[in-house]
């Protein structure tokens, strides 16, 4: 027939092109597979589940168990207990020292009064022995002395006179009763010419690294940190460290700003140091931003932590596993004999605490627990979590294997015959 195509040509191409859409059609459960797998891969957990969490308690770190705790009221209410137990005003708080006592080193003048008509500081002693006299007042004005190291001066007529960790008034008084039945109405008076031994240093990221004198004034920490030019970095970013005999704590400058009762009394020999030292937690799991975030050295609670971390993650994460990750001091978990539980190096043990933010209470204790310097901030994934995301991508390929089932419908170009009878 006039104007057709051979039969054998057209049903060549259309042989191929069925051979083409079966191959392709081979090839869609093998993509699906592929596509499943990868979503099998990707719904890894970001962290260890709250079952797993929670049965870390007793398991072994840094040579010491791991407690897994409850935040509940009581928890929170004995942390905070053992924090003021450690405060400045705790250890070191008291009424001003008395910063008049006389110590080895320190240079003093004696003064010494005898009434007219003198009787044992005449002119001609005085002039013999080089001694400040005025001959209308009967006053001698010894030369400064040095309290030598067994603490002691020498006061003419009186001979050696124990000083060290008197008064100027006590010893003022000794001199005077031992000048009675010697010298006329004698009266005298002891002044510290130059403190050596009443001061307190101050180091760190100051000003100036300095010894600063103590007065009869009562200097306190803040005092003496101003006296050294004041800290070289922001207040929200320094820590103080006072240190006193055996005993050293630390503060955030901060907190010590806006709490007046740790700005204590210095004592002689106090060293305080400044510390540049900016305060982070870590925030990981189903939270909005996996990071490390800074916080001001007054510190934050863990409900803040969270509002940071931009909240939790309403389809993954498990209301019930909130946790924070902290290497906590003994004492503060009420163990009887913290020194028996080794932890780290520096005596701390590892601890994890456990908030249920499905309770009522749950944002209360959050408000009322405070995040640390180095706390890690973990939200476990619910166990749904998972299963939703693998939903969502076993969706996508279907309607992925879908899109590529019409491409090649669509593909298979079945040739036109124009059959003319």
């Amino acid at each position: 027939m006039r104007g057709s195509l051979p039969i054998s040509p057209m049903m060549g191409r259309l042989g191929r092109y069925l051979a083409l859409n079966a191959q392709l059609y081979r090839l869609l459960p093998l993509a699906l597979c592929i596509i499943i797998l990868s979503a099998c891969s990707s719904t890894g957990y970001p962290g260890p589940t709250t079952l797993n969490v929670r049965s870390a308690d007793g398991k072994d770190y840094a040579q010491s168990d791991i407690r897994v705790i409850e935040l509940t009221g009581d928890v929170v209410k004995r942390l905070h207990e053992h924090r003021d137990a450690h405060s400045f005003e705790k250890l070191f708080g008291g009424d001003a020292p008395s910063n008049t006592i006389i110590g080895k080193g320190d240079v003093i003048e004696v003064s010494i009064w005898e009434a007219s008509p003198p009787v044992l500081f005449g002119g001609t002693f005085a002039n013999e022995r080089s001694v400040a006299y005025d001959s209308n007042a009967p006053t001698v004005n010894l030369p400064f002395q040095t309290v030598d190291d067994d603490g002691e001066i020498l006061v003419p007529f009186v001979g050696s006179v124990y000083v060290a960790g008197k008064s100027p008034v006590v010893v003022a008084r000794e001199v005077r009763d031992r000048l009675i039945g010697k010298a006329h109405d004698p009266q005298a008076i002891v002044r510290i010419v130059q403190n050596e031994t009443r001061n307190a240093t101050v180091l760190g990221e100051v000003g100036t690294n300095r010894r600063v004198p103590l007065t009869s004034r009562g200097e306190r920490v803040l005092d003496i940190i101003a006296a050294a030019g004041g800290s070289n970095h922001p207040i929200g970013k320094s820590t103080i460290q006072l240190t006193r005999g055996t005993t050293m704590e630390t503060l955030p400058l901060e907190a010590l700003i806006l709490d007046p009762s740790q700005n204590v009394f210095l004592r002689p020999n106090d060293i305080v140091t400044v510390l540049f030292q900016p305060h982070s937690f870590i925030g990981l799991g189903a939270v909005t931003k996996n990071s490390e975030v800074d916080f001001e050295g007054g510190g934050i609670s863990l409900a803040q932590a969270m509002g940071r971390l931009g909240g939790l993650i309403d389809e993954r994460a498990d209301v019930h596993g909130v946790f924070v990750y902290r290497l906590e001091d003994p004492a503060a978990l009420g163990l009887s004999n913290a020194s028996s539980h080794v932890g780290t190096s520096d005596r701390l043990v590892p601890v994890i605490y456990r908030l249920n933010f499905s309770e009522a209470t749950g944002l209360f204790i959050a408000r009322d627990f405070i995040i640390r310097d180095k706390d890690a901030v973990y939200v476990s994934v619910a166990p749904l979590g998972d299963l939703e995301k693998f939903v969502r991508i076993i969706s996508t390929a279907v309607s992925a294997t879908n899109g590529l089932d019409s491409l090649i419908n669509n593909s298979a170009i079945i040739p036109n015959s124009n059959v003319s009878n």
